[in-house]
């Protein structure tokens, strides 16, 4: 079944309960209606180093094997998917960023604790601005274990989610053309 986004945009900016429609083939749908929805932005963070496209990826804490992922977060009251990819990157690998645009949404439903979530993701292209990479509060280690520079045409196979992947290859389209962004 895919997903048709309009259908299920938030009326606010932060988790809520409400219904989630499902497009199904045809005119026919099904619509989960008592399953809360979650949104949370993140970050493609690029940077050259050395002539190469680098990004920044994190190893959340606690998971076995080492995974690698992006930083995102939920959104805060009132704040904007932009805001708050740039903020989630700030607090999860230490760095200052500029958001480029949005790369796009990723989609998908989890459980915690019996109950089944719809969480929608939004990505933004961003470059490095200042900072140094896992210098991050000491609080935010109980999220990020680690933050390292990857190469970003090996980010498609080194992250751990199929949405994050493809994330990653659309900003290595983006960035394929001249280097002055």
């Amino acid at each position: 079944m895919a997903l048709s986004y309009e259908e299920c945009q938030p009326d606010t900016t932060f988790s809520e309960r409400a219904p989630v429609k499902w497009a199904g083939t045809g005119d026919r749908g099904v619509t989960i209606t008592s399953m809360r929805r979650e949104f949370s932005a993140g970050g493609v963070l690029v940077r050259r180093l050395r002539g190469r496209w680098m990004v920044a990826a994190i190893r959340p804490a606690g998971r076995r094997p080492p995974v690698w992922a992006l930083p995102k977060g939920l959104l805060e009251p009132g704040e904007g998917a932009e805001a708050a990819a740039l903020r989630e990157v700030r607090e999860e690998t230490g760095v200052e960023a500029k958001a480029l645009g949005k790369l796009g949404d990723v989609r998908y439903v989890y459980s915690l604790r019996g109950e089944r979530i719809f969480k929608v993701v939004s990505f933004f292209l961003l470059r490095y601005r200042s900072g140094r990479l896992g210098r991050i509060d000491p609080r935010q280690a109980i999220e990020v274990e680690e933050a390292r520079w990857l190469p970003l045409e090996d980010a498609p196979r080194l992250l751990a989610y199929a949405g994050e992947r493809e994330m990653a290859r659309k900003a290595l389209a983006a960035l394929s053309g001249p280097d002055d962004l």
